[in-house]
């Protein structure tokens, strides 16, 4: 089996851990947890970085301090990963589903756009701008892209509505480590951006996630309140409800050996886009998500569309070749279905019913590369 997306361990993973295990460092406190995020915060020129234990930890905990609750709506894409909707759905808050663009599969800005200008008010309360849907009058308390595939968003798009109208965003940038707009990282343009390391990203802790911040604020409540909300080291005493959301130290020595030898594995990760692109192109009618010239992606796995993707996908899997469809939207899923859903052409279940993402491991081999090229060819020529 070729599979998919799976760790590229190169570095001194196993130093690290043997180090944790060998100290019995192994837990929720360790140095290790203090350098990757330093790490990640050097990185990716994010003034703050916060471990904690998952993706989605990191997004609930993000929602959490941009006070979101049952009053709130939040928009969101209706195609991403279910972890996007869960997390805003641990805060109470109404969820406003968006469609995807058709070229860039990114979150429709322009949908947003007209949605807000003709649903909401926006009051100024202490000198600020607050928007509020006028039907309910519930505040509309953020705006969470998600960075479909390491793509960029429109983010400038974003900032200005997220100036207009006094709505905070908080970036999934979960998929877009080595993800750079103009040379600033996704997921430092928010209020806060969060990173993935499960174990099919771009690298990996097994399990474990990051926020990203320039607010110190931000900052010194989300490491207070994903440790438990414990004020004082010695005494068990905690000052308001926390979550046992931090990610283990010996987790995060195998991010450290992984972050530090992530320029090796992001330049393959490109070589391999750039070898698919090249030979699949004319393919057909493969079609490729589409990038701005001012981004530069992480190519984290790549995904191509084709009114075959059905039968490409059984085919290659039993060639041993691991595919996988793209997500299901969020409103075909049941707990979402009834979520209030903008859209002009249903773009996002288009895309799941054509998109196919093929094998992209950093350690794939040059022939295996060629056998999974090999294949898709084969599969159209018969």
């Amino acid at each position: 089996m070729i599979p998919l997306s799976v760790p590229n361990i190169i570095g001194n993973e196993w130093e690290y851990v043997k180090d944790c295990l060998d100290t019995g460092w192994i837990s929720s406190a360790g140095e290790y947890v203090n350098k990757f995020e330093l790490a990640i915060k050097d990185y990716t020129g994010s003034k703050y970085a916060i471990a904690c234990m998952n993706g989605t930890a990191g997004l609930h905990i993000s929602l959490n301090l941009a006070n979101i609750g049952s009053d709130d709506i939040v928009i969101a894409p209706n195609l991403t990963f279910v972890a996007t909707l869960n997390s805003i759905s641990y805060t109470g808050a109404q969820i406003i589903l968006i469609d995807a663009f058709n070229d860039s599969w990114q979150i429709d800005v322009n949908l947003i756009q007209k949605w807000l200008e003709k649903n909401t008010e926006t009051k100024i309360i202490n000198g600020k701008p607050t928007t509020f849907q006028k039907s309910s009058g519930k505040k509309i308390g953020a705006i969470v892209p998600v960075y479909v595939l390491g793509g960029f968003v429109e983010i400038d798009k974003l900032l200005k509505i997220s100036y207009k109208y006094g709505i905070p965003l908080i970036e999934d940038s979960t998929e877009a480590l080595g993800s750079f707009k103009n040379k600033k990282h996704a997921g430092t343009f928010g209020l806060t951006g969060v990173i993935s390391f499960n174990g099919n990203k771009i690298i990996s802790t097994g399990g474990g996630g990051m926020i990203l911040t320039d607010n110190e604020k931000i900052a010194i409540k989300a490491k207070h309140i994903t440790t438990t909300a414990k004020k004082d080291p010695l005494h068990y005493f905690h000052d308001e409800i926390g979550y046992n959301y931090r990610l283990v130290n010996i987790l995060a020595a195998i991010g450290l050996g992984q972050i530090e030898k992530f320029s090796t594995i992001l330049k393959r990760k490109k070589e391999i886009d750039f070898i698919y692109r090249s030979e699949l192109s004319g393919i057909a009618d493969i079609k490729f998500q589409k990038n701005s010239a001012s981004s530069n992606p992480n190519c984290w796995l790549f995904t191509f569309r084709t009114k075959k993707m059905s039968k490409l996908l059984n085919y290659l899997n039993s060639k041993g070749i691991q595919s996988r469809p793209l997500w299901t939207p969020m409103n075909r899923l049941p707990m979402y279905s009834k979520l209030n859903y903008i859209s002009e052409n249903d773009y996002s279940n288009q895309l799941y019913e054509e998109c196919i993402s093929i094998p992209s491991s950093s350690n794939l081999k040059q022939s295996d590369q060629e056998i999974v090229v090999s294949a898709i060819k084969n599969f159209y020529n018969k």
